[in-house]
């Protein structure tokens, strides 16, 4: 627990006077536990709370017992997101240093939180994951009035990029976006369409011409769940002009991905250009290409799938948003976690095997 209070000890508590009756660092354990062991709602925090109360009581002191689902509400419901957003970034502050290879920016909706009766949209979030770590490094809520573009320059500072390569898609080819990238000392591989016209098809000529042969090539080919599929990687370093005439900031290099998928006697060609700001191998700027997808696959996927956030109800003010990020907080105290298993089997260990979780709490 001083470990996990260090990293709220700057929580502005949002109750006042008797509202007090349990201890916000508590309340945010046992939420977080809860939700290691499977907990999708406040009602399933009280709930776990009272079946698993003398366990609680090793480590927590419960002054005023085990609180209610109303109290989780209201907790989730007003806190301050940034503040809670502060003290996930403090938890990730001692994996920082750790931090390399490839971090992936993507955004996500979860669905079933609009607000009908207030005509508010459902949350929707951009994400920054660790792909060789695979851990979530922080999230930023988009502003119903506006979308991932404006919100992403906020995620990029609170991250130490030194040495990372950024991906993202095509939403996210845009010249700040890649200026931020490389003040702060990163490198970026941009998914690149016809959002910005005039670059994209000068890309286009570059790559396909058929007179003008690439600075390196690479080629996998994969077979799995019925599908066999092949990709092919060039890329051109000699760019400096585009960067000139398109005025790119950090543009070193342009790489054409063709990826063709041979399934169930049908054959499909899909071509993908990027940008990229250091003059990569082709075989390592086909495998960043591939790492970007990690943030599909291991983390929407596994928050849809395995913890059931797109089916998650909480609408009310700040509820949806901090509930989210409470998601992502537990999800990295299961990716810490070098146990084998899947995320949904160490979940549903840590709900049987009480020396499992003090385990999984200790690890993160």
């Amino acid at each position: 627990m001083d470990g996990f209070r260090a990293c709220f000890a700057e929580l502005d508590d949002p109750r006042s006077g008797n509202a007090q009756r349990h201890e916000l660092d508590e309340i945010m354990m046992i939420a977080l536990v809860a939700m290691l062991c499977g907990a999708e709602s406040c009602v399933d925090m009280a709930l776990f709370g009272r079946s698993k109360e003398p366990l609680l009581r090793r480590f927590l002191r419960l002054p005023g017992g085990v609180p209610s689902h109303d109290t989780f509400s209201r907790i989730f419901r007003r806190l301050d997101p940034g503040a809670f957003e502060a003290c996930f970034t403090r938890y990730l502050s001692a994996l920082a240093d750790r931090v390399e290879g490839v971090v992936a920016i993507d955004g996500k909706t979860a669905r079933r939180s609009f607000d009908r009766q207030n005509r508010r949209p459902p949350l929707h979030l951009i994400s920054a994951w660790a792909c060789e770590q695979r851990l979530v490094l922080g999230q930023r809520r988009v502003d119903e009035r506006s979308n991932e573009i404006v919100a992403l320059p906020e995620l990029l500072a609170l991250l130490a990029l030194e040495g990372c390569i950024v991906t993202a898609d095509a939403m996210h080819c845009q010249k700040d976006t890649a200026q931020t990238i490389v003040a702060q000392g990163g490198d970026y591989v941009l998914a690149l369409k016809s959002n910005q016209p005039a670059l994209y098809d000068d890309v286009r000529l570059l790559l396909d011409d058929p007179q003008a042969p690439p600075d390196d090539r690479a080629t996998t080919t994969d077979g799995d769940h019925g599908r066999i599929e092949t990709r092919r990687a060039v890329v051109v370093h000699d760019v400096a002009w585009l960067a000139e005439a398109h005025a790119f900031p950090g543009l070193s290099a342009v790489g054409k991905v063709t990826a063709t998928r041979e399934q169930e006697g049908q054959t499909t060609t899909a071509t993908r250009y990027y940008l990229l700001s250091r003059p990569l191998a082709a075989a390592h700027f086909l495998a960043v290409v591939r790492a970007h997808w990690q943030i599909e696959n291991c983390l929407h996927w596994v928050l849809d799938v395995v913890l059931d956030e797109d089916r998650a109800r909480a609408r009310k003010d700040h509820a949806p948003e901090n509930l989210a990020r409470l998601r992502r907080f537990a999800l990295n105290a299961l990716r810490v976690d070098h146990a084998q298993g899947s995320i949904r089997g160490k979940i549903k260990r840590a709900g049987w095997d009480d020396n499992f979780l003090l385990s999984l709490l200790a690890t993160a």
